[in-house]
């Protein structure tokens, strides 16, 4: 650089050569649904805001209990039940939706001779004791406990209430079977804020990462919902984990994924994975068995084995936690092609195995490309570790972008990609790799331009889905056959 009149010494720091290449977060779930906010504390509630939720206490702070109906709970549970991951909600249950909540007024009910009651509806808020006539109005706290989770009045002995008093109730409870999958979808409102999944893409600006696997528990069964997911997903490089809806058969799912079958699973997404049945688990809140998507608890699969093993491990066959069964029970051999689990496999559907003695497993290693597409990217941890790679170097791109286009910011760029590319060959990520600029490519109409083109290839390891052995009976081995020489 041009130098003003110096007598003396001067030096000039010039940076060159590669860069560390920092890989981008893996373990981290995008869910959007439903969850009872009015029940959790104010300065805690959120409505189409991604709220990033490290562990089971920071779920029950923002997001409540296991209420029936409710999707967000459930499937944070479900992902902690593996034992890893980040999560990055969108809550999209508004309370002062008028759609989204119902009043019940004057509900007569009648203390038991323990003292409580149980109202018709879990997760209450509003509520309003009064005595059977409607002239006396009790305190809470005073009179009366509640307990909102439950739709639990307990009476205070020192209180005004006597022992089996009939007593009416108001109050409000949540119906958020009322959300519609546009709010689920979500959009940019007219302050130029986004809602729904949309907000998804709020993430990176937030946290400084972006969700790789996103669901969206029960609305994912509608191909409005799951469409839209898959679009999120190829923004934001994630798969998109959809489900086939509660109750459908086998036989309905297979159909599903053609043109003509009643479910709509016609997809061909390399981001999408189809989801089939829903599992048993157990609900604290309502002390029962109830049927979940298993999209939430693959997610959290993913996560886990992300950290345990690598991102560029197959999800599939890998024991899921917290289950006790299956919707709908599927028959599964492993050395059997005509197993129901190995037919759901052959049409790109991820399902569950459970045979003698293996416990239920996550059974398929491949994206709704499949049967469509037979290229290595079908496969879910290829596909994701492609994403992996494209990002973390684009984003490490950053501290080269305006530099002047010479042989030194070009040797500094390929040399970082491939020093990228041996620490994931060294880990296992992939099987080769290598980062090369081919002057064909980058004629000097495009370096006029400041347009610099460089060639990556590798090759992650694909899943050993099927393994063959090549059995031969052979005569000759009876030869040996009193034979004192041969042991």
């Amino acid at each position: 650089m041009a130098a003003n009149f110096l007598h003396g010494v001067e030096t000039i720091e010039i940076q060159q050569g590669p860069r560390p290449i920092r890989q981008v977060k893996t373990a981290v779930v995008g869910l959007v649904g439903t969850a009872p906010t009015p029940l959790v504390a104010a300065e805690d509630r959120t409505l189409n805001s991604p709220v990033l939720v490290l562990n089971d206490r920071d779920a029950a702070r923002y997001f409540g209990a296991q209420i029936p109906g409710y999707t967000i709970p459930q499937a944070l549970n479900a992902i902690f039940d593996q034992g890893a991951g980040l999560v990055v909600v969108i809550n999209v249950f508004d309370p002062s939706n008028p759609t989204h909540f119902a009043s019940i007024t004057d509900q007569a009910k009648t203390l038991n001779d323990r003292d409580f009651l149980l109202l018709n509806h879990k997760g209450v808020w509003d509520v309003v004791v009064t005595n059977s006539a409607g002239s006396t109005t009790y305190v809470l706290n005073t009179d009366y406990r509640l307990d909102p989770v439950l739709g639990k009045i307990i009476r205070i002995k020192t209180g005004a209430i006597t022992a089996g008093q009939a007593l009416l109730i108001d109050y409000k409870h949540g119906t958020p079977e009322n959300v519609t999958n546009g709010q689920v979808i979500g959009a940019v409102d007219g302050f130029g804020n986004r809602t729904g999944m949309q907000a998804l893409l709020d993430a990176y600006s937030l946290f400084g990462f972006y969700p790789k696997v996103l669901i969206a528990p029960v609305f994912s069964g509608t191909a409005a919902v799951a469409t839209e997911m898959d679009v999120i997903a190829d923004k934001v490089r994630a798969v998109a984990l959809v489900d086939a809806p509660a109750g459908a058969t086998v036989q309905q799912a297979i159909e599903g994924r053609g043109p003509a079958g009643a479910l709509n699973l016609n997809y061909s997404s390399d981001r999408m994975v189809i989801c089939y049945p829903y599992v048993k688990t157990y609900n604290p809140v309502s002390d029962a068995l109830e049927n979940q998507p298993l999209s939430q608890r693959l997610a959290g699969v993913i996560c886990a084995k992300d950290l345990e093993r690598g991102y560029w491990w197959s999800p599939s066959n890998t024991e899921i936690k917290g289950i006790v069964g299956i919707e709908r029970n599927l028959t599964a051999m492993i050395n059997d092609p005509g197993s129901e689990v190995n037919l759901l496999n052959e049409v790109g559907i991820v399902t569950v195995f459970n045979s003698f003695g293996t416990g239920l497993r996550t059974w398929g290693n491949r994206s709704a490309a499949w049967p469509s597409v037979t290229a290595p990217v079908n496969f879910i941890n290829i596909r994701r570790t492609a994403d992996v790679i494209h990002e973390s170097v684009e984003f490490s791109m950053l501290q080269f972008i305006d530099f002047p286009i010479d042989n030194g910011l070009i040797d500094s760029v390929t040399q970082s990609v491939n020093s990228f590319l041996r620490t994931l060959m060294a880990r296992g990520a992939i099987i080769d790799g290598n980062c090369s600029y081919d002057p064909n490519k980058n004629p000097a109409t495009e370096l006029a331009l400041g347009h610099l083109t460089f060639d990556i290839t590798f090759m992650p390891p694909p899943p050993a889905e099927r393994i063959t052995f090549e059995s031969f009976i052979d005569i000759n081995f009876l030869n040996q056959l009193g034979r004192p020489d041969v042991a």
